[in-house]
């Protein structure tokens, strides 16, 4: 057995869009942390800790160490993640909209199949077309529940701007087709499923067309489906013939949740 990674991640060096920070107590200074926290509970407690009390001393600890400790501030949308309904809007399908944890787990542990879209130029769309011709290359038929895994390259401009600015992004119809096929999670190794800000939010404002602007995302509004984005490392795999395992971390109500993205050949 062999496992691939398949995920990006949650890295405060690297450039995003929205804000990420990671809070690293180290070992030193985790003492310290411990009696803040702990005695700014109560008036008395940060009064005393003010005063220069302290309750546990590094001393007290072997070679002077306390455990360490991080803390992690970003969107659910950095790292690799999955979407679900409640990302796109209120409603799916005439239903209220799932979140994240609602995400059925049957649905995270299926076959995968890898179509290779890095012919796809930034600005251009992956439409149903291209799908079907992907799956012919590999000489494989789709079937129910199947994890249809979107390979671009885009993951190799992970960490600067061009990440965010240079991939193609995935037309309504090629959503359509996964659906009618019984998919339930689709992936891609780009940031997002629709195309970057950059051709669609021009095109949206030169021609005031809703249609231009996240059409993709929207598009969950109609049909319900789960996407995962941020992949990466999908030139490792075959067409066929491997698992993938997506279980979304359970954070309560949220559009997105992050996951640790593996195959098993």
């Amino acid at each position: 057995m062999k496992i691939v990674d398949l995920s990006l991640p949650i890295d405060e060096k690297a450039f995003e869009i929205h804000h990420v920070q990671i809070e690293r107590v180290t070992h030193a200074s985790g003492v310290e942390k411990f009696n803040r926290v702990i005695m700014g509970k109560t008036l008395k407690g940060k009064i005393q800790y003010l005063l220069g009390k302290r309750i546990l001393r590094k001393e007290d600890m072997p070679d002077e160490e306390f455990l360490s400790l991080e803390v992690v501030h970003a969107p659910v949308h950095v790292g690799t993640h999955l979407d679900y309904s409640f990302h796109y809007g209120t409603k799916s399908e005439g239903r209220p909209s799932k979140t994240a944890d609602e995400i059925p787990l049957e649905y995270c542990y299926q076959d995968g199949v890898k179509l290779d879209m890095s012919h796809k130029k930034p600005a251009e769309s992956i439409t149903a077309k291209d799908i079907e011709e992907g799956l012919k290359k590999i000489n494989y038929t789709l079937k129910s529940l199947d994890i249809v895994l979107l390979r671009t390259g885009a993951d190799k401009l992970y960490g600067g701007p061009k990440y965010f600015a240079d991939y193609p992004g995935i037309d309504v119809s090629a959503i359509d087709y996964l659906l009618d096929k019984g998919i339930k999670i689709f992936g891609v190794d780009t940031m997002g499923i629709d195309r970057p800000y950059r051709f669609m939010l021009k095109e949206f404002l030169e021609e005031k067309n809703p249609k231009k602007f996240y059409p993709a995302h929207f598009y969950g509004r109609i049909r319900e489906f789960i996407h995962i984005e941020r992949l990466a490392n999908l030139e490792k795999l075959p067409g066929s013939g491997f698992k993938i395992i997506c279980f979304p971390v359970r954070i309560r109500q949220t559009g997105a949740a992050w996951a640790r993205v593996v195959a098993i050949l």
